[in-house]
């Protein structure tokens, strides 16, 4: 077999996912494998972009520009692999899959439809309720009478991300208010705990690889802050039912919160989650099994469910202080 000796890969929005990328940084030394990592963002102080290779200034991803500058990132630095690092990507991406491929690279980016379903948070339960997964009661606004339900009741956007617009309501008053403030609202029954995030690496052809899951002891910005690995055979279970049906591409995360001992799903992330390095010290190291497999070295990859628990993540700020040469040579990487 005949090896390959250079992959790039892309990140898009990186914004403060520095961990992550220094994580395959490690990766590309353990496989003694050559590479660059090109971040993009549309903030020329994103933490991450300090950490790559090749930092590029691309326009919003609402900008009409913005598939034909990518396109020609991925052409210029040769870019093997795109993964996308917020929701918003992910549909956007997916439109628009042939004319990036055509560069050479390949998208870690599920289908056009699996995007739709992961992003409409009421899609998202009923398509755990066609699985047959335990989820949430849901309701859309007009679907409720206010004074014969039971509160708390818990309330999102049905295209929300990063658990913005996210609030517990404990009355007929809050529910009225908040069904007219939180746009496009879907609303659920509120699930006590505990919250777990299940990160599942799949390969470009929707092979799992691994999955952990990671409790969630403190959020901040939607993101974890604290945490601790465990282990749950019905989570582990469901991750590789929702990878099979999606069908996945790369790796993203599962949801779930726990009612009276039962994993009840409520959201699909289809990308790297925030807390993505925790499993990867866990022995879930997936930066080196997706580098591995698109540089076609043998890798050995644990059973599924085999890694480490109850093994804490406590996040705390650190910066890079930058002058004004640092912050020009990153604008003056926009194509």
């Amino acid at each position: 077999m005949v090896y390959h000796n250079q992959i790039n890969v892309l990140f898009t929005s990186v914004g403060r996912r520095v961990e992550l990328l220094r994580a395959f940084r490690k990766a590309y030394q353990q496989l003694d494998l050559e590479g660059n990592i090109v971040a993009v963002d549309i903030d020329p102080l994103a933490p991450a972009l300090q950490v790559a290779d090749c930092p590029y200034l691309v326009p919003c991803l609402t900008d009409a520009a913005y598939i034909s500058t990518l396109k020609e990132i991925c052409r210029r630095e040769k870019v093997d692999l795109v993964f996308p690092l917020i929701d918003p990507d992910i549909p956007v991406l997916a439109q628009h899959r042939a004319i990036l491929e055509a560069t050479g690279a390949r998208l870690a980016v599920v289908s056009s439809a699996a995007a739709a379903l992961a992003n409409d948070k009421w899609q998202t339960t009923h398509f755990f309720r066609q699985l047959g997964l335990p989820t949430a009661h849901a309701w859309l606004p007009h679907e409720l009478e206010a004074t014969q339900v039971q509160y708390p009741l818990f309330i999102k956007p049905r295209g929300g991300s990063a658990a913005k617009h996210t609030y517990t309501i404990h009355s007929a008053d809050e529910l009225a208010f908040f069904s007219r403030y939180v746009p496009d609202p879907v609303i659920e029954e509120f699930l006590p705990g505990p919250e777990i995030t299940s990160d599942v690496v799949t390969w470009l052809d929707g092979r799992v690889l691994g999955v952990v899951s990671r409790q969630r002891i403190e959020v901040r910005w939607g993101e974890v802050a604290k945490g601790k690995t465990i282990y749950d055979a019905q989570i582990i279970s469901a991750c590789v039912k929702i990878a099979e049906a999606l069908p996945a591409v790369g790796p993203f995360t599962v949801q779930c919160i726990f009612k009276e001992g039962i994993p009840h799903f409520t959201e699909i992330n289809a990308r790297f989650g925030g807390g993505a390095p925790l499993g990867v010290w866990a022995g879930v190291d997936s930066p080196r099994w997706l580098l591995a497999l698109a540089a076609d070295i043998p890798v050995e990859i644990p059973p599924l469910g085999e890694y480490q628990t109850n093994l804490y993540l406590t996040r705390f700020d650190d910066s890079f202080v930058l002058s004004e040469k640092d912050i020009e040579t990153v604008r003056g990487s926009h194509l």
